[in-house]
């Protein structure tokens, strides 16, 4: 877990980190993070500017955020760690990750604010995740919840707003959606390759510093792939080749 011990300083600026669980989490506001397309087209809109590699990037960099939230708070941190650092191998190559699976029989309820919270987080991952892995046109969709939720429970909701904005902008220059003008095919059967989109690395969502190119960016997730304990993590299968 070496590579995400360092807090991203957006997230320590929030007040995610250590925070009281003082957020609402009542019936209305999980009903809305369960189905969240209704009402929030403009944000639909702004997610589907972005190609598939930058989405599952921008997955990761989200599940951040709530990682860091309740770091202390509860043990399925340790496991949200692993789905971090496999979405980011992914965004290498996907068949070197096995999927992230989760509470697939819909057993566990939505409630509490932080077993609940991280349900809702955890089932949106696998969702993505599967999307991803069929080449579903829209992928992007499944963003809405997990975007909504790392916002309502950020204790600084402004710094996370100035975040998002920016890397939305950032992203739509680096990684732009080749088919966001199209019409889709509802019954998203088609399928859509991204093996041949660029690459992006979590320094882009989180190093001020960092300036993005093509090489750049291959150097750093490479650098963190190479830094991970693959035998600790049942998500990673970096055994198979890149094909």
């Amino acid at each position: 877990m070496r590579n995400l011990n360092n807090v991203p300083k957006v997230i320590m600026e929030s007040k995610s980190i250590g925070h009281a669980i003082d957020y609402k989490w009542t019936k209305k506001k999980i009903n809305k993070l369960l189905d969240p397309i209704e009402g929030n087209d403009d944000l639909e809109y702004t997610l589907m500017q972005i190609n598939h590699k930058g989405s599952i990037g921008l997955t990761a960099a989200l599940l951040e955020w709530v990682y860091w939230r309740f770091t202390g708070y509860s043990q399925i941190t340790n496991d949200m760690q692993k789905r971090i650092e496999a979405l980011w191998c992914s965004i290498n190559n996907h068949e070197q990750t096995n999927p992230l699976l989760f509470d697939t029989d819909f057993e566990i309820p939505a409630t509490g604010s932080v077993n609940g919270a991280l349900w809702i987080a955890l089932m949106n991952v696998t969702i993505i995740d599967v999307r991803y892995r069929k080449g579903s046109y829209f992928l992007q969709n499944d963003l809405v919840g997990l975007v909504l939720l790392a916002r309502h429970i950020t204790p600084k909701k402004k710094n996370f707003d100035n975040w998002f904005t920016q890397t939305i902008a950032k992203l739509a220059q680096s990684h732009p959606n080749p088919y966001k003008n199209d019409k889709l095919d509802e019954s998203d059967e088609a399928i859509y390759d991204s093996s041949n989109e660029p690459l992006i690395c979590r320094e882009f969502f989180f190093d001020e510093k960092f300036e993005y190119s093509i090489e750049a960016s291959e150097n750093a997730i490479h650098g963190f792939i190479n830094n991970l304990d693959h035998k600790a993590n049942s998500f990673l299968n970096l055994s198979k080749k890149a094909s």
